[in-house]
């Protein structure tokens, strides 16, 4: 998996995972997989996520002061009401999920089932 062009392995798969109001102040989330995962009113306080992969995620109330977004690409991710103060954002991957075109967003959907199918069947041969 390539983010800003280097090539990255993510520590965690937390894509599609419901973290709403976890509390992950000060957690090390470096290069995590959080794709589409919900951190509505989350607690990252001073959370690592350097190079981490938001895309997608909602982030809608999220307290992320001081929190390490270096690199972190958050593309199409709902920061509405997060509370970014002290965050270095310096290098991330922003767009307005708006913006996009809507094949892309066709696109993304399709990629999104096709994750969960292959999480799923991950999931079924190491039970």
């Amino acid at each position: 998996m390539k983010v800003n062009g280097y090539e990255i392995k993510p520590r965690a798969d937390l894509s599609d995972a419901d973290l709403r109001g976890a509390n992950l102040k000060g957690a090390v989330l470096k290069g995590a997989d959080l794709w589409s995962a919900d951190l509505k009113g989350a607690n990252l306080k001073g959370a690592n996520l350097v190079n981490a992969i938001l895309a997608g995620a909602d982030l809608t109330g999220a307290d992320l002061r001081g929190a390490n977004l270096y690199g972190a690409d958050l593309k199409g991710a709902n920061l509405e009401g997060a509370v970014l103060e002290g965050a270095d954002l310096e290098g991330t991957i922003l767009e307005k999920k708006d913006d996009k075109d809507p094949k892309i967003k066709e696109l993304e959907e399709e990629l999104k089932k096709y994750k969960y199918i292959v999480k799923s069947l991950k999931d079924l041969l190491n039970s």
